[in-house]
Order: structure tokens, then C-alpha cells, then sequence
């Protein structure tokens, strides 16, 4: 069959905006109408997610199950949250640990860099770059003092975390160590996830 074009297909087709020549702002992007769920704010640009996988979710919900168990008073988890770095970046974590004055109520849509102690990222195949590189260089640039980047690389398709702590000399992320069936680690608190339990998920 032929590609014709109808006038119906047309109107039906998806209209992006149009980026400022300066690129969008975070204001922009809490103001756009219609943006896709998950949408982040990278360098000015906007990225759209794609469809996440089984492991992403069961992920998250693992570490944020894990991370509220003997969360301190003053801390709060939050999940796919925009931080606001800066006006031309607000990437979404999938995880984040926060300082609970930072919580404000339950329509608030971002949290400020300085009130963020842990930002992790669940890798996925479409964001392999901004995971690996991209982000946690502007979460280490924003003074976000812990960082943990989950892989789905250990036996039997199971996660590896791999944690970082800021040097703040260099505003850089040094590696910390890497984790495979449990996670223990004292930054941003004393912490013990059992990861071998995302195959129960």
C-alpha cells in the first residue's frame, strides 16, 4: 500500500514546540503544557523518556523501600522528583534522598539541588550517556554530595550499584566502591538494602 498523506493524518500529527534560540528554562519546563511524564531539563534541551523496563521500576521500588528503612527523622526519599541545578537543568532522579524541610507539600513538583543528600540514577538503554556521564557531573557540579548509579549487570541479570561519594576540592565524584547482592554504605546514613530481593518483585 502506498505512504499517500491524508489532510486527517495531518492534523493528527504530534506538534513539538518549538525550543527558545537560547533553549528552555526551568521555568519552561513547569509551565509547558503537555509534556510528557518524566520529561527533564538537560543543558537547555528537553529530554522525553522512553517506556521504562520491569527492572527500572522494580528497582526503584527497592530502593525506596530500602532506603526508608532506618531513615533518620530529618531525611526524607522521594522518587522521580525534578532537582532544579540550575536555570537550564532540572533532571528527574529516579531516587532521592532529601532534607524533609525541604518538603513544602504534597503538590510541590521539585526540590533544590542544596536540599538534595543522594540523587541515583536506574540505568536504561536510552539513557545510558546521561546516566553514566552527563548527570552525575552536573549533580557533583550542583554539590549534591552522594551519588549511586544502578546497572543491570550482575549474574542473572541482577543489579550492580555503583556509589560515589563528592570530593569537594574538585567538585568531582569519587568512586566508593560497587555493590552486587547487598548495598552497605554510611552516606547520607547507615544503609542496608538486600538487592538480591528485586527478583521478588
Amino acid at each position: 500500500m502506498g505512504g499517500t498523506m491524508t489532510a486527517e493524518s495531518v492534523q493528527h500529527r504530534v506538534q513539538w514546540p518549538v525550543p527558545p534560540q537560547d533553549g528552555y528554562t526551568v521555568d519552561d519546563l513547569f509551565t509547558l503544557p503537555d509534556l510528557p511524564p518524566h520529561t527533564e531539563l538537560i543543558d537547555g534541551s528537553l529530554v522525553f523518556v522512553s517506556p521504562q523496563r520491569r527492572f527500572h521500576g522494580n528497582m526503584i521500588d527497592l530502593l525506596v523501600w530500602g532506603l526508608r528503612t532506618g531513615l533518620p527523622s530529618e531525611l526524607r526519599v522521594s522518587r522521580e522528583m525534578t532537582v532544579v541545578l540550575d536555570d537550564r537543568n532540572g533532571p528527574e532522579p529516579d531516587v532521592s534522598v532529601i532534607r524533609a524541610g525541604a518538603v513544602t507539600g504534597p503538590d510541590q513538583t521539585s526540590y533544590r539541588a542544596e536540599d538534595v543528600l543522594l540523587a541515583v540514577e536506574v540505568v536504561s538503554p536510552d539513557s545510558e550517556s546521561r546516566d553514566r556521564t552527563t548527570k552525575p557531573q552536573k549533580y557533583a557540579a550542583a554539590g549534591i554530595p552522594n551519588f549511586w548509579r544502578v546497572e543491570q549487570g550482575g549474574t542473572g541479570g541482577r543489579p550492580v550499584v555503583h556509589v560515589y561519594g563528592l570530593d569537594p576540592l574538585t567538585k568531582a565524584y569519587v568512586h566508593m566502591g560497587m555493590h552486587r547482592d547487598q548495598l552497605k554504605v554510611d552516606e547520607p546514613y547507615d544503609i542496608s538494602i538486600d538487592l538480591t530481593a528485586v527478583d521478588v518483585l
